[in-house]
Protein backbone atom coordinates (compact mmCIF):
# COMPACT_ATOMS: atom_id res chain seq x y z
CA UNK A 1 0.00 0.00 0.00
CA UNK A 2 1.31 3.56 -1.37
CA UNK A 3 0.82 6.98 -0.49
CA UNK A 4 -0.56 7.10 -3.97
CA UNK A 5 -2.95 4.43 -3.61
CA UNK A 6 -3.83 5.67 -0.27
CA UNK A 7 -5.11 9.36 -1.93
CA UNK A 8 -6.43 7.96 -4.91
CA UNK A 9 -8.34 5.80 -2.44
CA UNK A 10 -9.64 8.67 -0.97
CA UNK A 11 -10.09 10.89 -3.63
CA UNK A 12 -11.98 8.12 -5.69
CA UNK A 13 -14.56 7.41 -3.10
CA UNK A 14 -15.01 11.27 -2.58
CA UNK A 15 -16.13 11.28 -6.00
CA UNK A 16 -18.41 8.36 -6.13
CA UNK A 17 -20.20 9.33 -2.88
CA UNK A 18 -20.71 13.06 -4.70
CA UNK A 19 -21.86 11.03 -8.01
CA UNK A 20 -24.19 8.86 -6.44
CA UNK A 21 -25.78 12.45 -4.46
CA UNK A 22 -25.94 14.06 -8.16
CA UNK A 23 -23.52 16.42 -6.98
CA UNK A 24 -21.94 18.58 -10.16
CA UNK A 25 -18.78 18.36 -7.57
CA UNK A 26 -18.56 15.03 -8.96
CA UNK A 27 -16.80 15.59 -12.06
CA UNK A 28 -13.48 17.61 -10.70
CA UNK A 29 -13.19 14.95 -8.15
CA UNK A 30 -13.60 12.30 -10.18
CA UNK A 31 -10.99 13.83 -12.64
CA UNK A 32 -8.06 13.79 -9.99
CA UNK A 33 -8.90 10.58 -9.23
CA UNK A 34 -8.34 9.19 -12.70
CA UNK A 35 -5.02 10.97 -12.74
CA UNK A 36 -4.02 9.38 -9.27
CA UNK A 37 -5.25 5.69 -10.47
CA UNK A 38 -3.32 5.90 -13.88
CA UNK A 39 0.00 6.26 -12.49
CA UNK A 40 -1.10 3.75 -9.91
CA UNK A 41 -2.19 1.03 -12.62
CA UNK A 42 0.63 1.90 -14.85
CA UNK A 43 3.13 1.18 -11.73
CA UNK A 44 1.57 -2.47 -11.05
CA UNK A 45 1.37 -2.88 -14.82
CA UNK A 46 -2.29 -3.70 -15.42
CA UNK A 47 -2.43 -1.38 -19.00
CA UNK A 48 -6.20 -1.64 -19.89
CA UNK A 49 -6.94 -0.21 -16.26
CA UNK A 50 -3.96 2.65 -17.12
CA UNK A 51 -5.51 3.50 -20.07
CA UNK A 52 -9.12 3.15 -18.84
CA UNK A 53 -8.14 6.12 -16.64
CA UNK A 54 -7.26 7.93 -19.40
CA UNK A 55 -10.55 7.26 -21.36
CA UNK A 56 -12.51 7.96 -17.93
CA UNK A 57 -10.54 11.12 -17.85
CA UNK A 58 -12.75 12.22 -21.55
CA UNK A 59 -15.72 10.88 -20.46
CA UNK A 60 -15.30 12.98 -17.26
CA UNK A 61 -15.20 15.69 -19.26
CA UNK A 62 -18.32 14.33 -21.64
CA UNK A 63 -20.29 13.78 -18.27
CA UNK A 64 -19.70 17.14 -16.66
CA UNK A 65 -20.74 18.68 -19.83
CA UNK A 66 -23.85 16.59 -20.12
CA UNK A 67 -25.08 17.19 -16.55
CA UNK A 68 -24.66 20.94 -17.02
CA UNK A 69 -27.00 20.56 -19.78
CA UNK A 70 -29.36 18.06 -17.81
CA UNK A 71 -30.66 19.67 -14.86
CA UNK A 72 -34.47 20.42 -14.31
CA UNK A 73 -34.94 24.44 -13.14
CA UNK A 74 -34.95 23.40 -9.60
CA UNK A 75 -31.14 22.51 -10.59
CA UNK A 76 -31.20 19.33 -9.61
CA UNK A 77 -29.90 16.82 -11.97
CA UNK A 78 -32.61 14.64 -13.97
CA UNK A 79 -32.36 10.82 -14.40
CA UNK A 80 -33.00 9.25 -17.85
CA UNK A 81 -34.22 5.94 -18.50
CA UNK A 82 -32.19 3.37 -20.66
CA UNK A 83 -34.00 2.24 -23.75
CA UNK A 84 -33.64 -1.43 -23.96
CA UNK A 85 -32.01 -1.16 -27.87
CA UNK A 86 -29.42 1.39 -25.94
CA UNK A 87 -28.45 -0.99 -22.88
CA UNK A 88 -28.41 -4.14 -25.93
CA UNK A 89 -25.84 -2.15 -27.47
CA UNK A 90 -23.82 -1.02 -24.91
CA UNK A 91 -23.61 -4.47 -23.57
CA UNK A 92 -22.32 -5.37 -27.09
CA UNK A 93 -19.95 -2.64 -27.67
CA UNK A 94 -18.51 -3.56 -24.24
CA UNK A 95 -18.13 -7.58 -25.17
CA UNK A 96 -16.79 -6.25 -28.26
CA UNK A 97 -13.94 -4.17 -26.32
CA UNK A 98 -13.51 -6.62 -23.99
CA UNK A 99 -12.06 -9.30 -26.84
CA UNK A 100 -10.20 -6.39 -28.90
CA UNK A 101 -8.39 -5.06 -25.91
CA UNK A 102 -7.88 -8.59 -24.42
CA UNK A 103 -6.31 -9.76 -27.77
CA UNK A 104 -3.87 -6.92 -27.82
CA UNK A 105 -2.62 -7.26 -24.33
CA UNK A 106 -2.51 -10.70 -24.42
CA UNK A 107 0.06 -10.38 -27.46
CA UNK A 108 1.60 -7.42 -27.50
CA UNK A 109 2.02 -6.22 -23.61
CA UNK A 110 3.56 -7.67 -20.09
CA UNK A 111 -0.06 -7.21 -18.80
CA UNK A 112 -0.51 -8.93 -15.74
CA UNK A 113 -4.34 -10.17 -16.50
CA UNK A 114 -4.75 -9.26 -19.77
CA UNK A 115 -8.26 -10.39 -20.26
CA UNK A 116 -10.21 -9.71 -17.00
CA UNK A 117 -8.58 -6.67 -17.16
CA UNK A 118 -9.95 -5.79 -20.60
CA UNK A 119 -13.19 -7.16 -20.01
CA UNK A 120 -13.32 -4.95 -16.82
CA UNK A 121 -11.72 -2.20 -18.83
CA UNK A 122 -14.22 -1.89 -21.44
CA UNK A 123 -17.39 -2.55 -19.49
CA UNK A 124 -16.56 0.20 -17.29
CA UNK A 125 -16.05 2.62 -20.45
CA UNK A 126 -20.00 1.53 -21.19
CA UNK A 127 -20.95 1.91 -17.30
CA UNK A 128 -19.45 5.48 -17.32
CA UNK A 129 -21.01 6.45 -20.49
CA UNK A 130 -24.65 5.56 -18.68
CA UNK A 131 -23.25 7.64 -16.13
CA UNK A 132 -22.74 10.51 -18.22
CA UNK A 133 -25.97 10.14 -19.75
CA UNK A 134 -28.00 9.81 -16.51
CA UNK A 135 -29.41 6.01 -16.76
CA UNK A 136 -29.99 5.05 -13.45
CA UNK A 137 -29.37 1.50 -14.83
CA UNK A 138 -25.03 2.35 -14.74
CA UNK A 139 -25.21 1.44 -11.31
CA UNK A 140 -26.31 -1.81 -12.03
CA UNK A 141 -23.52 -2.29 -14.36
CA UNK A 142 -20.97 -1.19 -11.71
CA UNK A 143 -22.28 -3.60 -8.92
CA UNK A 144 -21.33 -6.15 -10.79
CA UNK A 145 -18.25 -4.79 -12.23
CA UNK A 146 -16.96 -3.23 -9.19
CA UNK A 147 -17.41 -6.72 -7.57
CA UNK A 148 -15.09 -8.24 -10.15
CA UNK A 149 -13.11 -5.70 -9.82
CA UNK A 150 -12.90 -6.23 -5.79
CA UNK A 151 -11.26 -9.92 -6.85
CA UNK A 152 -8.59 -8.60 -9.17
CA UNK A 153 -7.38 -6.24 -7.17
CA UNK A 154 -7.14 -8.36 -4.01
CA UNK A 155 -5.21 -11.04 -6.30
CA UNK A 156 -2.85 -8.22 -7.54
CA UNK A 157 -2.00 -7.26 -3.71
CA UNK A 158 -3.91 -4.09 -3.97
CA UNK A 159 -5.78 -4.49 -0.96
CA UNK A 160 -6.60 -0.95 -0.46
CA UNK A 161 -7.84 -0.75 -3.47
CA UNK A 162 -9.76 -3.90 -3.35
CA UNK A 163 -11.35 -2.06 -0.25
CA UNK A 164 -12.01 1.04 -2.25
CA UNK A 165 -13.78 -1.49 -5.12
CA UNK A 166 -15.90 -3.35 -2.12
CA UNK A 167 -16.86 0.36 -1.21
CA UNK A 168 -18.17 1.12 -4.65
CA UNK A 169 -20.38 -1.71 -4.59
CA UNK A 170 -22.22 -0.14 -1.51
CA UNK A 171 -21.84 3.06 -2.95
CA UNK A 172 -23.49 2.19 -6.15
CA UNK A 173 -26.30 0.49 -4.74
CA UNK A 174 -26.93 3.58 -2.56
CA UNK A 175 -26.49 5.57 -6.76
CA UNK A 176 -29.12 3.20 -7.73
CA UNK A 177 -31.45 3.70 -5.23
CA UNK A 178 -31.23 7.51 -4.92
CA UNK A 179 -31.18 7.54 -9.25
CA UNK A 180 -34.49 5.37 -8.65
CA UNK A 181 -36.38 7.63 -6.98
CA UNK A 182 -35.32 10.44 -9.48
Amino acid sequence: MSALEICAVAISLLGIWLTARRAMLCWPVNLVACALYFKLFFDVRLYADMVLQALFGLAVVYGWIIWARGKAETGAIVVEPLPPARAGAGLLAGATGALVIGWFTSHYTNAALPWIDSALSSFSLVAQYWTARRHAASWLLWIVLDTIYVGMFVFKGLWLTAGLYAAFVALAVLGYRRWRRG
